[in-house]
């Protein structure tokens, strides 16, 4: 049984930074890519950024230049480093790995930037 534990959510001012983290547990093949989605109310869950099995990198025009992915393979874990934060970055976060035979997902974590 796999499971996508998410963490560092919470309440920021504009222009701060939050840290999100989200590690898996249980074993996972065939592993494409790992990354983060968003979504605000209303709205449908769009990708903010991934991370392929080969390491490259892939962002919504909209975080490019301030948020960065990375991960730890030995720790199964994946990070988004979110700064220069914007009222407009408010969302529930959604972590995801996509393997060759489905998608996994976290069970979301609250970001919510205001002042």
């Amino acid at each position: 049984h796999v499971q996508l534990v998410e963490s560092g959510g919470g309440l920021v001012q504009p222009g701060g930074s939050l840290r999100l983290s989200c590690a898996a547990a249980g074993t996972i093949f065939s592993v494409n890519s790992m990354g983060w989605y968003r979504q605000a109310p209303g709205k449908q869950r769009d990708l903010v950024a991934r991370i392929t099995f080969g390491g490259s990198t892939d962002y919504a025009d909209s975080v490019k230049g301030r948020f960065t992915i990375s991960r730890d393979n030995a720790k199964n874990t994946v990070y988004l480093q979110m700064n220069s934060l914007k009222p407009e970055d408010t969302a529930v976060y959604y972590c995801n790995i996509n393997t060759r035979l489905r998608n996994y997902w976290g069970q979301g974590t609250q970001v919510t930037v205001s002042s």
